[in-house]
């Protein structure tokens, strides 16, 4: 690196620092993904309190310059902008509400940006408590924890059109492009159709490498003709080189991609459409999961792919 690139980057910063220094962000929940969000507004600038229940997980972001809150009440006192990136919705919902919860603390100019994936009727639920509150941004992201920590995320942001330009520098922060929809509540829709499309996928690849296991052919050569051809998926094919290899490190849980799967199940249901993919598959993530695998990424659901079980 030149010193001239050196003090180019050195000057970037400093104006990021100058231009987001001021404004505090509360995210509450610092687990597989909110942990990357939050060292990506840290590295963008931003003045960053943290919450998470199992505070052990909050406190590793105190080295790189965030405050550690307590409570989620604590996190939000003064915030500009509070994200939750939580479990589920009954998890965003105890942080938000109660004696400790981030609405009392939230100040009247605030925006609260949902980023955890909660399904549509959970979305509904904490916008109306949102009401009269703080301003409310539906704004769940794709992608797993590897684009996370690379800040190249996808926004799948709805909501007040007159927010847009206050939320984008945090957006900007963690991901490579926002995507607005027209309605609150279309971000968490839309989420749940890429993830169950992702599901499909995930399954397809493991009963393929489970057909190919038991026809006596090399799973390799299959991936890598995959690879090479139009039927092939990057994101499928890499899961299916993690099935190959047993390689589990978690990017995205088994369990929360089977938590999705079921929201996509729900939100069909509740419009008289039926999945019956989806619904075969989750049957065979549920078996997974019991035996084992729940916190493993979503490629564990070749351990229960049939009798070919690699």
């Amino acid at each position: 690196m030149t010193i001239s690139t050196e003090r180019t980057e050195r000057t970037e910063r400093t104006e990021r620092t100058e231009q987001t220094g001021r404004t505090r962000v509360a995210v509450l929940g610092t687990g597989v993904m909110g942990a990357p969000i939050a060292r990506n507004l840290l590295r963008a600038g931003f003045d960053v309190t943290v919450w998470n229940r199992t505070r052990q997980r909050a406190e590793a972001l105190a080295g790189l310059g965030a405050r550690v809150a307590g409570t989620p009440a604590g996190a939000a006192a003064e915030a500009g902008f509070l994200i939750t990136m939580l479990t589920d919705g009954a998890a965003v919902e105890s942080a938000m509400t109660g004696a400790d919860g981030a609405l009392t603390a939230l100040g009247p100019d605030a925006v609260w940006i949902q980023m955890s994936t909660v399904g549509v009727h959970a979305t509904r639920q904490l916008a109306e408590l949102a009401e009269g509150t703080a301003a409310f941004v539906d704004a769940p992201v794709s992608g797993s924890s590897e684009p996370a920590e690379r800040g190249e995320l996808l926004v799948l942001a709805s909501g007040d059109p007159a927010l847009r330009a206050r939320v984008q520098p945090l957006f900007d922060a963690l991901g490579h492009r926002t995507l607005w929809l027209d309605r609150l509540g279309d971000g968490s829709c839309f989420k749940l159709v890429l993830n169950n499309w992702l599901a499909v996928l995930v399954e397809g690849m493991a009963e393929t490498v489970s057909l190919t296991s038991v026809l006596g052919l090399d799973p390799g050569l299959v991936l890598g003709t995959l690879t090479e051809s139009p039927l092939g998926s990057p994101y499928a094919t890499a899961k299916g080189r993690a099935m190959v290899e047993h390689d589990f490190a978690p990017g995205f849980p088994l369990h929360h991609a089977g938590k999705d799967a079921a929201l996509a199940l729900a939100a069909a249901d509740h419009r008289g459409l039926e999945l019956p993919l989806t619904e075969a598959l989750l049957k065979r993530w549920d078996e997974a999961i019991a035996s084992g695998h729940a916190t493993d990424d979503v490629a564990a659901a070749i351990t229960a792919a049939g009798p070919a079980r690699l």
